[in-house]
């Protein structure tokens, strides 16, 4: 069997196919983001799933598309992991924009971009993936992420911006104490997913004015540093991969359309895509 895993540092989808190419099982773990998480905490949300560790053995082969893995120390230590535990298997790392790329274009030229608890992008020339600057996460870019709006809701709410109506809301739904938060952003693990769980609260609000602003802006801003960048000619089809992408698409096309850009296809989850890729691939 071969695995094949879409990982990102909320969760990490995994997909079991045989040597027909046909599909086994799909389990889903904690997020694996190894530039975000040691390694102890990698090999315990790989070990504690049941269906992974039941067929660890058969496995022969994973290709692992993920999160942090675009540099190449955090690259090596999920390798190690996955070496470590699927020890019959041969192992491929790649960053999670190679299966955005192939999960959208299949492999065509194209601007491919990730907003989904992080945010990314990449002009892919039909064989290598280029990249218009090396993403250094969500405390310094991840424009127009989950984080990123979280971060920013946040921040509206104790600086007493947020629409009262809307303020109200958001304090029943989160625990709003300060040392909670705190406690949540430096000391415990994974406060990028933490943050990207407050973006969730825009989905209920998304044709208020306020949140309208929110999104169009943090949108723009991705494109002026993560699009407009690469000078490829506006008829390159672009492709958005991601829940922040897929749930307010409308917002992205006005942003798109102001940009002199048509966007080619929105997809919540790459991981069915993926699939058909590599079936493909290893026809």
């Amino acid at each position: 069997m071969i695995l094949l895993v879409d990982g990102g540092s909320t969760k990490a989808d995994w997909i079991a196919l045989d040597k027909a190419k046909k599909e086994v099982f799909r389990t889903r773990t904690l997020g694996l983001n190894p530039a975000v998480f040691p390694e102890e905490t990698l090999r315990n949300r790989i070990v504690n799933n049941f269906q992974l560790i039941q067929q660890k053995d058969k496995i022969e082969a994973i290709y692992f598309y993920g999160a942090g893995c675009g540099t190449p120390k955090p690259t090596q230590l999920l390798h190690n992991v996955l070496q470590s535990i699927f020890v019959n298997a041969t192992i491929c790392v790649k960053e999670d924009l190679y299966a955005a790329v192939y999960a959208s274009s299949g492999g065509e030229k194209a601007i491919v971009c990730i907003l989904g608890t992080g945010s990314n992008s990449c002009y892919f020339d039909g064989k290598q993936l280029i990249t218009n600057v090396v993403s250094l996460g969500y405390i310094l870019m991840d424009e127009a992420s989950g984080n990123y709006f979280g971060k920013k809701l946040i921040r509206d709410y104790f600086y007493h911006k947020m629409p009262d109506e809307i303020a109200l809301d958001f304090n029943k739904q989160y625990i709003l104490d300060p040392d909670i938060i705190k406690r949540n952003l430096y000391q415990k693990e994974s406060p990028n997913a933490y943050l990207g769980q407050f973006a969730q609260f825009m989905f209920a609000y998304k044709d208020h004015e306020y949140i309208h602003q929110i999104i169009e802006e943090g949108f723009t801003t991705f494109f002026k540093y993560r699009i407009v960048p690469y000078q490829q000619a506006p008829d390159i089809p672009i492709y958005f991969i991601g829940s922040i992408a897929f749930f307010f698409k409308p917002i992205l096309d006005e942003v798109a359309q102001k940009f002199g850009y048509t966007i080619k296809g929105v997809i919540r989850r790459p991981i069915d895509n993926l699939i058909n890729y590599h079936q493909k691939k290893l026809s």
